[in-house]
């Protein structure tokens, strides 16, 4: 294990976050908040930890997959623990867990709350939060492989262990191009939701912190009310914008290319939307009695549906409280599906839904007729043995950290449906669940120790849960066998 040089990755993501940190800081000087003074202090103090460990660039700079699968979790886990500090500090949330909580949650992009009261923030640490989800979006890695010195066959290792999927593969030949051209799109489309809203009349402050909580999926809203608090113009924004970003963004990608044919003949986009109509229709039909109009019904619908297959988690109605159980359920069933591999979302993942799927389908033919050969195939390429056996793992893993968190959270004594909701709601980084962690209930009636378990759960679901299984594995730390052989005696 290259110890130097996963201290030297760690140390440069903190001191870009001890850079992003000097935004919210900016935005308390502006409002003339004293709460400036705490962030400035955090980002002090996370900048230079980040310079004194990334100081010098290691001698020995050989990089490995093992590395990568250490670096990153290693590396989203020492972001949060600086990341937390403002609100410490500034005693906006004065304790740690509760701030530790907060802060992975908005990194991760689950948006899941302790929060009572988000109003009573101040607008530095509203920002940091959504900031938080913009900058744990797309990845804080990926963003930071664009200027990380480092060779580009550990830049493609840590790409791999950090992005969303079963396959991870270069849009272009080089890695830090990949990651310029991703944050391009990412960035514009963020800009562009900003506009449309501000032209809805919503002001500036909103617009920002609403679109870095759609761009990131993440769902921290700065109104108590959430999206509810907001005009039909905005949720249909926030809805259209939500679902844009749960795409893979290699289709737009295409798009821009203008490959739009290779674009329309992406699979997994497809079924995203088919899943996503279906769902809208029968919700919109199952609760239209509770609106005064079809279109509120269909908004409402259209919205929820939009949120939590992205896993955003914003909400305009309490469909916890309110909707039939049918409605619930097809919630339920598109926390755990999720949005598309390469997109901001969580979940599983269509693309891994469909890849199960097709090889069901054909495990059943090959029942039937024993000497047919068939291939599973997705976005008309031949999936290979390595990738359905790394989804099988993932399953394994997934099931896995799911009941033991279950059983963990047991403890605290709430009703089933607030544990496996809230289990599902950070596990899959939605942020709300049902009861007691509804769209308007949050997670601060939990134990410290079940909050540090849903920690663990948004960082292991945003990292696809390898690699925080590689990181508690001993074998992992244990020094390889060195087998010494013995002098022939002629």
């Amino acid at each position: 294990m290259n110890f130097s040089i996963i201290i030297y990755i760690i140390g440069y993501v903190l001191k870009i976050e001890g850079i992003l940190m000097l935004a919210p800081t900016l935005v308390g000087v502006f409002y003339g908040e004293k709460q400036y003074i705490g962030f400035l202090i955090a980002a002090l103090i996370t900048l230079a930890v980040g310079l004194l460990t990334s100081f010098k660039k290691p001698k020995n700079q050989v990089f490995y997959a093992k590395e990568a699968f250490v670096s990153v979790p290693l590396s989203w886990i020492f972001a949060s623990l600086f990341g937390c500090l403002p609100f410490v500090i500034t005693g906006d949330i004065p304790h740690f867990v509760d701030a530790f909580f907060e802060i992975v949650s908005g990194f991760t992009t689950t948006g899941s709350s302790i929060l009572t009261d988000v109003e009573a923030l101040s607008h530095a640490s509203l920002f940091w939060r959504s900031f938080s989800h913009w900058i744990g979006g797309m990845g804080i890695l990926v963003f930071i492989l664009s200027v990380l010195p480092i060779a580009s066959g550990a830049t493609m290792h840590l790409m791999r262990a950090e992005s969303p999927g079963p396959q991870v593969d270069k849009v272009v030949p080089k890695i830090k191009d990949t990651s310029i051209m991703l944050y391009i799109i990412y960035a514009a489309m963020t800009v562009l939701q900003i506009i449309l809203l501000i032209i809805g009349n919503t002001p500036l402050f909103d617009s920002v912190t609403l679109a870095f909580g759609t761009a990131g999926t993440g769902g921290f809203s700065i109104k108590n009310l959430g999206l509810a608090a907001y005009s039909p113009y905005v949720q249909y924004i926030c809805g259209i914008f939500m679902i844009m970003f749960g795409v893979n963004f290699n289709v737009y990608i295409l798009l821009i290319r203008k490959h739009l044919k290779q674009a329309l003949r992406f699979e997994e986009a497809r079924w995203y939307a088919i899943i996503i109509i279906l769902a809208v229709a029968l919700i919109t039909v199952n609760t239209k009695y509770l609106f005064p109009t079809f279109e509120e019904a269909f908004r409402h619908a259209f919205f929820q549906v939009g949120s939590i297959i992205t896993t955003t988690g914003y909400a305009t109605y309490d469909f916890s409280a309110f909707y039939p159980i049918f409605s619930q359920t097809i919630l339920i069933f598109l926390m755990f599906i999720g949005a598309c591999a390469g997109s901001t979302g969580g979940g599983i993942k269509v693309s891994r839904i469909t890849i199960m799927a097709k090889t069901v389908r054909d495990e059943l033919a090959r029942i039937v007729h024993p000497r047919a050969i068939k291939k599973v195939r997705n976005e008309g390429k031949t999936v290979d043995h390595s990738t359905v056996r790394s989804i099988n793992i993932f399953l394994m893993g997934y099931l896995a950290i799911f009941a033991i968190s279950l059983l963990l959270i047991s403890l605290d004594n709430f009703d089933f449906s607030t544990n496996f909701s809230a289990v599902a709601a950070t596990v899959n980084n939605i942020g709300p669940g049902l009861s007691k962690v509804g769209p308007y209930g949050n997670f601060s009636e939990f134990s410290d120790f079940s909050k540090l378990v849903f920690c663990f759960n948004m960082i292991a679901g945003r990292l696809e849960i390898l690699p925080m299984l590689v990181l508690l594995n001993p074998k992992t730390w244990s020094r390889p066998f060195k087998y010494h052989h013995k002098k022939r005696v002629n």
